[in-house]
């Protein structure tokens, strides 16, 4: 798989990042929340990428 697929896909995954973050932050008011979404978020993201060929 050549660089700007990659790269795309990890543009898709900023969306859900940022929204995602901004309304996990809403209804639990921790930034510790947010840290734990973004985090299993990135681990997704990266999976995903890695196993793309």
């Amino acid at each position: 798989m050549n660089i700007p697929r990659k790269l795309g896909t990890l543009i898709v995954f900023g969306v859900p990042a940022i929204i995602g973050g901004g309304i996990v932050f809403h209804f639990m008011e921790s930034y510790t929340a947010v840290f734990t979404y973004e985090f299993i978020l990135m681990l997704a993201a990266g999976g995903f990428v890695a196993g793309l060929k």
